[in-house]
């Protein structure tokens, strides 16, 4: 290969390689660019209480928004909301629209591919559900019904991965949308977390129950991979509002229980950016 040629061969891969580099310089964010602009905006679910919800006066509620409160209020800076679907959260991290994610992001390593995750500071399971009078003793008898699940979310992964091949499994947009289907009768159960049975018991009380457990997980917060400055401040604000008792104090306020021990380590999912 003359020089010419190996000039052009590395002129091209770095053209190749731009569009990337570039939407990583457009979207990287730091503590101080954030202070700069004077708020700082958060990707939060919008319809997943007690985690996070819209309530009637169009305030934003739940475990995330009272963290992510605590948050901007440790920027120093105004909180502007985002409200999220479970399959736009990464999306709307990855393409700049928002600067991190509270949005209960459950930890798994494939995520951790996709974003940076911070230290965790919120315990969840995933379990199934379904009416009382319906039989669900085993992953085998999964097959038997259909199922509806929060396209994209950890109960779509688990459902998934432990029903029968074949399993019904209905693909729905958001978390209401998947409860709704399983109150109205479109589902016979429905893939979810601890607190989805407070919401079916609000639609038809004493009707349904937990058939199946199948993880328990982590939720952390998330930021775009390589942001080292915006993830150690995470970090630190995590460990603070664990040390001085606030999130303790959150944790009771929306889940009647005090923070579980969490791990300081997970298999595939760093803490630290790199």
């Amino acid at each position: 290969m003359t020089s010419i040629t190996r000039r052009a061969a590395l002129g091209a891969a770095t053209l190749l390689a731009a569009p990337t580099l570039l939407l990583r310089r457009a979207h990287a964010i730091t503590p101080d660019e954030i202070r700069k602009r004077g708020k700082v905006i958060v990707g939060i679910q919008g319809d997943n209480p007690p985690w996070g919800y819209v309530d009637s006066a169009g305030k934003q509620q739940g475990i995330d928004a009272d963290i992510s409160e605590l948050f901007a209020k440790e920027l120093g800076v105004a909180l502007q909301f985002m409200p999220l679907e479970v399959a736009n959260r990464i999306p709307a991290l990855t393409s700049g629209r928002v600067d991190v994610l509270f949005a209960t992001m459950a930890m798994f390593p494939d995520r951790a591919k996709a974003v940076q995750f911070s230290k965790p500071y919120v315990a969840n399971q995933i379990v199934l559900l379904a009416p009382k009078n319906i039989e669900i003793k085993t992953n085998a008898d999964m097959g038997k019904v259909s199922i509806s699940v929060a396209r994209g979310a950890a109960q779509d992964t688990e459902v998934t991965r432990n029903a029968p091949p074949g399993t019904n499994i209905l693909r729905l947009d958001g978390d209401a949308a998947s409860i709704q289907a399983v109150v109205s009768g479109q589902a016979q159960a429905v893939g979810g977390n601890i607190f989805y049975i407070r919401r079916l018991d609000e639609a038809k009380p004493g009707v349904f129950e937990t058939k199946l457990k199948f993880i328990s997980i982590y939720n952390g917060a998330c930021t775009r991979l390589g942001e080292k400055e915006i993830n150690a401040f995470i970090n630190g604000f995590i460990d603070k509002i664990k040390a001085n008792g606030e999130l303790e104090k959150i944790t009771r306020k929306w889940m009647g229980t005090g923070v579980p021990e969490l791990p300081t380590q997970m298999e595939g999912v760093p803490f630290s950016a790199s």
